[in-house]
Formats: structure tokens, sequence, C-alpha cells
């Protein structure tokens, strides 16, 4: 008998108290067997575990801040493991954490998005968000010959290919797609020895988006989305992939109260 894929989701849900029902019901009609959070906005010890336990997500790894910013969690089925998440963020702030889960290890990352001026002299945001950048290079490039299957999720809040946003032209100085932001990705990308599950699933003059602002009165019509939220694996991992399984699930990004970031997900084959 063979077994089920492992499926992963993430999703930038933008407050997790705010929005848990809509969780809930993403979890009762995709049933992801983990699920990737960023932007939970709350305190570890405020995550809502009771929706998720209802639905036999039992398993939990919660790394939360005060102050009701960042945050980042992951959420089984299958039990997690702890793994060793690396140091990237120079401000101390919950972005970045590491599990082991069903053979499959896995990094869920919520990278600064940088302020609204692209200039690390004049804006530290920014420069904190290219030393984040330069981080990820250094630290997976280290632990790039571990045979492992790794995975890598989250908001990266980078749109690094001409297809990933609306205008190209228009947003080459915009935050999100930046030349030293979109090289910087990618450098930390290929170092760590990942493939970028949606440009490996969809060929690069297809327009894929995740992410639409909540300032345009009307998202959908408008279109003017960006593709932060990335699925990344390493090569093991990406004789798992099952590519044909990438979607980026665009009606969650409607409906009550929605975060402005649609979930993506993507299935393997257990190792």
């Amino acid at each position: 008998m063979s077994k089920s894929p492992f499926k992963i989701t993430s999703w930038n849900i933008n407050s997790i108290r705010l929005r848990a029902p809509n969780v809930q019901a993403f979890l009762r009609q995709e049933a992801p067997d983990v699920l990737c959070l960023q932007e939970i906005k709350c305190q570890t010890a405020e995550f809502p575990e009771k929706p998720f336990k209802e639905l036999g997500y039992g398993h939990f790894q919660v790394l939360g801040q005060s102050g009701g910013h960042h945050g980042v969690a992951i959420v089984s089925k299958h039990p997690i493991e702890a793994g060793d998440a690396p140091l990237l963020c120079r401000e101390g702030h919950a972005r970045v954490q590491t599990a082991k889960i069903e053979g499959f290890e896995i990094h869920n990352i919520y990278l600064p998005a940088g302020g609204d001026e692209p200039d690390p002299e004049t804006n530290d945001k920014f420069a904190h968000k290219l030393d984040f950048l330069a981080c990820m290079s250094r630290d997976f490039q280290t632990i790039k010959a571990d045979p492992s299957p790794r995975i890598l999720v989250g908001d990266l809040n980078v749109a690094p290919h001409e297809n990933d946003v609306w205008s190209h032209k228009q947003l080459l100085k915009i935050v999100s797609h930046t030349p030293v932001e979109t090289e910087a990705l990618e450098k930390a990308r290929t170092d760590g020895g990942f493939f970028d599950i949606a440009r490996e699933r969809h060929k690069d003059d297809q327009k894929l988006y995740t992410w639409w602002s909540y300032r345009a009165k009307d998202w959908a019509a408008s279109n003017r989305g960006r593709r932060l939220d990335h699925i990344w694996a390493n090569d093991s991992a990406m004789g798992l992939a099952e590519l044909d399984s990438y979607s980026i699930h665009l009606g969650w990004r409607g409906g009550w109260k929605p975060s402005d970031h649609a979930p993506i997900s993507s299935s393997f084959k257990r190792a």
C-alpha cells in the first residue's frame, strides 16, 4: 500500500487570533499535513491551539513575540522534533524556526519587509532585510551538503522574477522587487542548494502572485499582485517533490476578513 503524499502549506496569516476561523476552514478543505504560519502577531502562550486540535492538528511549534509583532508557527498532524534554527535576524525578532517532521527538515521564515525606501544607508529596515538575506546565504550554505530532505517555506518578502510582479518595469525601484533584493534572494537560494518549487512547476513567463495589497478597492479586478511567498526544496526533497501539486490557493485571499496573502501548498512523496 503506497503512502499518502506529505503536504505542506505556508501562509502569512496576518494575525492568527483574528483569522483562526479562516485557518480552520482552510484545514477542513485542504487538510495539509503541516501548516507553516507567518506574522501570527501574538505571544507564544497566546496562540489559539484549540481550533487546530479540534481538526486533528495536535502538534505545535510556536515562536511568538510580545507587542503583537512578527511571530511564526508550525502546526502539524504529526509529531514535531525541534531543530536548530539558524540565527538570521540581527534584531532578535521571532522570524525563524526549524523543525523535523516525517523525515523532512522544515524551515519556516518570515523575512523582514524592509520598509519603503530601498536604501540601506537611510533606511535601517532595508539594511536589516539585506543583512537577513546575507545570513540566509551564509548559514544555509554551511548545511548544503547534508543529504536530508529539506524544505524552506515562508513569506520571504521578495518577488524574484519579472513575472512575479504585475509590472516588472514599474516595480524595479519598489521594495520587494529591487535588483539588490532579487539578486540577494537568488544568491541565498542557490548558495543553500534550494530549488524554487513554483518556478520548477511553472515557466518563468507565467505570472504568479501570492500577495495583493489591502489598498486596492478590488484586488482581484486590478490584480496588481506579487509573489512574496515561497516553497523551496533541496536536491533530496526535489527528488520527492510532486510538482503538479503546487498550488496558490487564490480563493483564500478573499472572503471574510482575509489576509493580504494567499496560502501556498506543495506535496512530496514520503522518504
